[in-house]
């Protein structure tokens, strides 16, 4: 068991996240345009196709957790494992989320993904409305980054959903890339075809999202009422 000190207090691994809501929504886009916003980390993007990856746009929003209540927005890139250059649907299974954009509304969570993980967490304002549909605006330094707009999807039962999923993450802060394994179970599913309208402001966030053509749209969207999930240690890649 290790533990990190962040601003006065003890974190205790692994990271445990008991409640969270998600919405997410998936897209394909170009790989090459894919590759070069991820070059920095040297890793490369999983080719599902030969001209196309994938990136996932999500909102976390943690109830309960090690860390505290917060949001966060993720822009991930699906990556091959380090020295991997598989392709094809089947690639995807043993792809991870290279996580390339991560504003969060809360300093000590802030401060503890940059020092853990190397998470690119920034601190953002963020706007949440939930009614008939759920929507959300991020805001960073005054400037409109980047907001989403969702339709609800059909109820999945928990059967499918709720077994425990391992997947790696990625992160590449202060010119180190990294690795940390994670789990996670979702509880009250729902997906639906397309389903997302995605809305880019001025902020650089936005200009690195147009460079991959967004606003399109999603292959598939989808919410979870709850998220549980643990983060262990992370570990450094040459």
């Amino acid at each position: 068991m290790t533990e990190h000190t962040i601003a006065g207090s003890v974190v205790t691994m692994p990271v445990r996240v008991r409640a969270a809501t998600q919405h997410m929504a998936m897209f394909s886009v170009d790989a090459d345009a894919a590759q070069r916003l991820v070059d920095y980390s040297g890793l490369r993007v999983c080719r599902y196709r030969p001209t196309k990856a994938i990136v996932v746009l999500m909102l976390m929003e943690y109830v309960d957790g090690d860390l505290g209540r917060y949001l966060e927005y993720g822009t991930n890139v699906m990556v091959n494992p380090p020295g991997s250059d598989a392709t094809g649907l089947k690639a995807l299974q043993s792809a991870g989320a290279f996580i390339h954009h991560l504003p969060v509304d809360g300093e000590f969570t802030m401060a503890a993904g940059r020092s853990i993980w190397g998470y690119p967490k920034v601190l953002a304002d963020f706007a949440v409305r939930d009614g008939r549909r759920f929507s959300f605006d991020v805001g960073i330094d005054g400037q409109f980054a980047v907001g989403m707009d969702f339709r609800p999807g059909l109820p999945v039962p928990s059967a499918f959903t709720g077994k425990t999923q391992v997947h790696p993450t990625y992160s590449h802060l202060d010119g180190v890339t990294r690795e940390t394994a994670g789990e996670m179970r979702l509880f009250g599913v729902r997906y639906r075809p397309g389903g997302v309208r995605v809305r880019l402001g001025e902020h650089p966030y936005a200009r690195e999202l147009a460079s991959l053509g967004f606003p399109k749209r999603a292959m598939l969207s989808s919410s979870a009422d709850n998220v549980e999930m643990t983060f262990g240690d992370a570990k450094e890649i040459a």
